[in-house]
Formats: C-alpha cells, sequence, structure tokens
C-alpha cells in the first residue's frame, strides 16, 4: 500500500512472502494466487504491495527469460499487486525443515551471493510499477561471524563496490535505481546497525545503505532513536525497514518464563538470544542453547530472535519488544 508522508513523499509498505516457502517460479505465483490476492482483497484495497523472495532458481528463470519476467509483472498486475523491494536476504531452501546456519550462505566473500544480488536487481527493475523509479532489495550483512577474517572482509568489500557499480549500469540502461542494504543480525559480522557503519562508510556509495529490521535491532537492544542517529550523522541510506518485534522474556530465571521460552524452541531456524549486562551484551546463537545450563546470564531479560507481528503479543508471562 502507498502512504503520503508529511514531506510529501509516498511510503510503500508490502507485505513479506517470505513467510511462505516457494524455490520455483511457479510457487511463486501460487503464492500471489493463495496468500497476497486473499489478503489484499480482507483489507479492501484496490493495489496491495509485496515484498517478493525469490530463491536462487526463481530468479535466475526471471532474469534469463524476458518472456518470464512478463508474464510476472502480468500477474501481479492481474490479481491488484505491486513489487517495490525484495527480500534477497535468503539464497535457497528458506523453507526447509532445517534452516539455521544455511541461511548466511553464500556470504559476501561468494562469487554466488553477487551475482544472485545482481540478478535480483535486475528483475526488480523489470518489475517496478510504472509510476516508480526506485526499488530496494536487503541482503545478508556480509556473513556469519565465524566464518569471516581479514581476506573475506576484502573480498565481500571488492564485491559490494562491484555491485554498486553495477547498479549504477542499471540505472543508466533502464531509468529503475535500485539500492541494496545490508541487514544487520544478531551473531552477523554486522550484527547492529553501529557494525554497519565502518563497511557502509568505506564503499561509500548511495546504492549500497541499510535495511533496518525492527526485530533484530530490538534483539541487540539498540535503542532506536540513538540508532538512526548514527546512521543519519555517517551518511549512511537507510533503504529499506522491515517492521516486526522481538521476544521478550522479562524475568529468564523464573521456572514459568523458562517453560514459556521453551515452547519457542524449534529446529527451523536459528532464534539468537541475547541479554544486556555490566560489561555489555551476552548471547547465544540459539534460544536451546541459552535454556541450557548457565549459557547465558539470566539476572536481566533475555531477548530472542523471533518475528512478533507488531499485532499480536506472545502469551504471558512472555511479551515483544512492540
Amino acid at each position: 500500500m502507498r502512504f503520503r508522508h508529511p514531506d510529501g513523499s509516498i511510503v510503500h509498505l508490502a507485505y513479506c512472502t517470505n513467510v511462505h516457502p516457494a524455490e520455483t517460479l511457479d510457487g511463486v505465483l501460487a503464492q500471489l494466487r493463495d496468500h497476497c490476492e486473499p489478503v489484499r482483497r480482507r483489507l479492501g484495497r484496490d493495489r496491495l504491495g509485496i515484498g517478493l523472495w525469490l530463491a536462487k532458481d526463481a530468479a535466475h528463470a526471471l532474469v534469463t527469460d524476458p518472456s518470464a519476467l512478463r508474464g510476472l509483472r502480468t500477474e501481479l498486475d492481474r490479481r491488484g499487486l505491486e513489487v517495490v523491494t525484495l527480500n534477497g536476504f535468503p539464497y535457497e531452501g528458506f523453507g526447509a525443515e532445517e534452516v539455521k546456519y544455511r541461511v548466511y550462505k553464500p556470504d559476501w566473500a561468494d562469487p554466488e551471493r553477487l551475482d544472485h544480488t545482481t540478478a535480483l536487481a535486475r528483475v526488480l527493475a523489470g518489475l517496478l510499477p510504472d509510476d516508480v523509479t526506485d526499488g530496494t532489495v536487503s541482503t545478508l550483512p556480509l556473513a556469519w561471524h565465524t566464518a569471516y577474517d581479514d581476506e573475506r572482509a576484502a573480498r565481500a568489500q571488492k564485491a559490494l563496490t562491484t555491485l554498486a557499480e553495477r547498479l549504477d549500469a542499471l540505472h543508466e540502461l533502464t531509468g529503475r535505481s535500485i539500492r541494496v542494504g545490508l541487514e544487520p543480525e544478531p551473531g552477523c559480522t554486522v550484527e547492529t546497525t553501529a557494525d554497519a557503519i565502518g563497511p557502509l562508510t568505506a564503499i561509500s556509495h548511495d546504492r549500497i545503505g541499510i535495511c533496518v529490521d525492527t526485530c533484530h535491532l530490538a534483539t541487540s537492544f539498540e535503542d532506536p532513536h540513538t540508532a538512526l542517529d548514527a546512521l543519519t550523522h555517517a551518511r549512511v541510506p537507510i533503504v529499506k525497514s522491515q517492521l516486526s518485534a522481538a521476544l521478550h522474556a522479562e524475568h529468564p530465571h523464573l521456572p514459568d518464563v523458562r517453560e514459556a521460552l521453551a515452547a519457542f524452541d524449534e529446529p527451523r531456524f536459528l532464534h539468537q538470544t541475547r541479554t544486556a549486562t555490566s560489561v555489555g551484551l551476552r548471547g547465544t546463537d540459539d534460544l536451546g542453547e541459552a535454556l541450557s545450563g548457565d549459557a547465558l546470564p539470566d539476572a536481566s531479560p533475555w531477548r530472542a530472535h523471533f518475528h512478533v507481528p507488531l499485532h499480536a503479543a506472545p502469551a504471558a508471562p512472555l511479551t515483544s519488544t512492540l
């Protein structure tokens, strides 16, 4: 949906489709039919924005077959849907029974990540509505922290510089401006917005910025005002925001709170868990690890990486960071 900001600009609000598994173009078309159009109808809107996730195979099919891209654009129009942003973080297999650490592969030191993101940008340029010239793609925040050293960091920075050059060329060719935002996430090389400032100012290109995910922001106990002010001061462009809350446990030492948290420990995704201590942020890669023994101090609140919907609070004794 589109909203008019007080400054006169248009704000696009989109329904993110990576909550629904789809690895192929046929799967994407089924998403539009089974989920996106029904949501639009339920809202009573003529148009609904879609934050589309395209897995590797679907993106490849669209970027190599102009007729397939035209067909997707036609299908969006027919169902009253529009796309101005893509979720380029997951590469493939996001609907698998176990995703965990695989979601961070390939990272920005691997050529496949650059090729995939370039393909997504080209696809998005072809999907933008006729009256929209700007689009965005969110992406992996460089790499999972344990797979990153100076040599891989140099390769990642070179890849992002190459991406910026390709986005410039795409703009010249199509007239469409596509920007890519690193999405800070707990456990990654870029875990917080503060971590993003150094790499992004080193690249210093307005087509490469940051995607602020409010669940990730809250999981790492970042203050939104402080984070946004620092990004503005550093002239790091915020190209996109993803809106949800994190899971919050005010008293993680209590047995009923731990029992409630244990119900969220599941095998598909990582649920990084953090607590703010007097000596800084402490955390575990997953919720189960936090609940086992004394892996994480429990004298202060815990927050876990669950994308809690803004309209639905978890049951007591847990809350969200809304």
